[in-house]
This record gives C-alpha cells, sequence and structure tokens, in this order.
C-alpha cells in the first residue's frame, strides 16, 4: 500500500490517558472524532506506562494498513541539554557528548535508554530526550500485531517546539509544558537551550510552577526574567500563577496555530467518547 493512501492515526499516551486521532486518506480526507481514555493507575508489578499500552493496542485493533505517529508525555521522558560545543563535528561524538551529558545527571539508568537528540548546532547546541527502550520495544510490538506502520515517537516537548516554532522565535524565551502532574520548563536565549526543567507535581501545580520558574531564573543567571511565560496547559486552561508573582503567562495556542488534534485537552463529565481503560 502506498504511504499516501494509508489512514493516519496521531496519539498521545500518558499514564493517565490516552488521546486518539484518525484520519482517512484518499480524495476527500476525513478525521474521525478524537477518542479519549482515561487510565487506571499501573500496579506494582507492571511499567508505569503499560496500562496505556494494553489500552493502545485494542483501539488498534481494526487499523491494519494503518500509519501512527505517538507524541509521549513528558512523564516517560527524561531530557538534558547540550551546551553548544565548537570541537564535535561527527555523529559519533555527538552521541558520547549526549550519553556523557546524561550520564551526569541520571547515572547508571541511562543504561536503559534510548537517546534521541534535537538538530546539532555547534553555536546554539541541542537537547536530547531519553526513553525507555523497553517502551520503545511496546510500540513496535503493538505496532507489528495490529500491522500498523510505526512513523515516530516523539516526545511531547519535541512536538508542541516543533508545531509552534515559528513564534519561539524571540530573543530570551521560557515555555512551560503543562500536563496532569507533571511541568516541563523550557529557557532558551537567542536560539540556544540553556536549561530544561522537567517535574512531577505534588501538592499544587500553581505554586510549584512559579516556584521553579523563579528557581530556573537564578539558575540562568540572569538579572531579570523573560516579558511572559509562554504557556500550553490544554488539561488546565484556568490555570494561573500566585498573585505575587512577577511572571506573566502568554498563550502558546492561537487561532493562527491551534493545538493539534491529538494532544489532550479537558476531560468532560460523561462525554461520551470517553472510558476507562482495563489495566
Amino acid at each position: 500500500m502506498s504511504p499516501s493512501w494509508r489512514d493516519q492515526i496521531q496519539v498521545y499516551v500518558a499514564p493517565n490517558r490516552i488521546d486518539l486521532v484518525r484520519s482517512s486518506r484518499g480524495f476527500k480526507p476525513v478525521q474521525s472524532p478524537k477518542i479519549t481514555q482515561l487510565c487506571n493507575e499501573h500496579t506494582t508489578e507492571q511499567p508505569v506506562w503499560e496500562p496505556a499500552m494494553q489500552q493502545l493496542d485494542i483501539l488498534l485493533r481494526d487499523a491494519a494498513g494503518a500509519e501512527i505517529t505517538a507524541t509521549l508525555s513528558n512523564h516517560f521522558v527524561r531530557y538534558v541539554t547540550l551546551p553548544p560545543q565548537a570541537e564535535i563535528t561527527t555523529l559519533d561524538e555527538l552521541s558520547a557528548y549526549a550519553m556523557f551529558r546524561m550520564r551526569e545527571v541520571y547515572a547508571q539508568r541511562v543504561d536503559d535508554w534510548t537517546l534521541s537528540i534535537s538538530l546539532w548546532d555547534p553555536i546554539k547546541g541541542a537537547i536530547c530526550a531519553a526513553i525507555p527502550t523497553e517502551l520503545l520495544a511496546r510500540f513496535e510490538q503493538i505496532a507489528a500485531q495490529n500491522k500498523i506502520k510505526l512513523k515516530a515517537i516523539e516526545p511531547y516537548l519535541a512536538s508542541v517546539c516543533d508545531h509552534w516554532h515559528k513564534i519561539l522565535t524571540t530573543e530570551q524565551i521560557c515555555l512551560a509544558l503543562i500536563e496532569h502532574e507533571q511541568f516541563c520548563i523550557v529557557l532558551m536565549d537567542n536560539g540556544s537551550w540553556r536549561s530544561i526543567r522537567n517535574q512531577r507535581v505534588l501538592k499544587d501545580m500553581s505554586n510549584e510552577l512559579h516556584i521553579a520558574l523563579d528557581q530556573e531564573l537564578i539558575l540562568s543567571g540572569k538579572q531579570k526574567a523573560p516579558e511572559s511565560v509562554y504557556l500550553f496547559a490544554p488539561e488546565h486552561p484556568d490555570l494561573a500563577l500566585p498573585q505575587n508573582s512577577n511572571w506573566r503567562f502568554t498563550a502558546l495556542q492561537t487561532s493562527e496555530i491551534p493545538a493539534l488534534a491529538h494532544y489532550p485537552s479537558p476531560i468532560i463529565d460523561n462525554q461520551s467518547e470517553t472510558d476507562e481503560c482495563v489495566a
């Protein structure tokens, strides 16, 4: 089957939910309504992603011949920045550099992860994402047994930055990507990656985000914060920082560049497309 005639499936996978959109290909492509399914917590005997992956397997059982792109929640991903290194000139050197930086932060745990590096620039650097190798193998297994072509697996942060790259061009950028019980903060200067913080929320999203933003500013050595924080929080449309905060939010999503259809959105009670995953 020609790839241009394959149905296209885009799916967002998080510990607590799956969001899936399927589009038919042909002379008149049709996008089906988004399916959102919530997941029970994993048991102590299984990986954190397993309930969602079991449900994904069920959702794909009638999708033979389709092509799927998966967006992974930042719950499943670890990041480091790769500061500029002018002497790095080969892919092998870049891979060794990324592995060194990962081991600095995560030690031997990196042995169980697969690394992915953004477009490298010896002047601006890059970022490196690490995804559990076992999770990638699970995606490949599910795609194979359902006769689906696995097109790509990308971290949520990478997907968001790629989608809104035309907006993320100012001299100093702070981006906050908010998920369920998780946030990811990115600082950039003139296109150079300065820092990434990927953090679980323990109690209060607003206060913990505020504290993390202040800490990142101090660690960056900057005297002045960016004028605003680009915010993408589709699951938290009413999120606001405390009143005493010096930070201000600017919505990343605009009418000109809306969110991708499979990105998570607020859960509506009794939503007809929403079911509960079987763990």
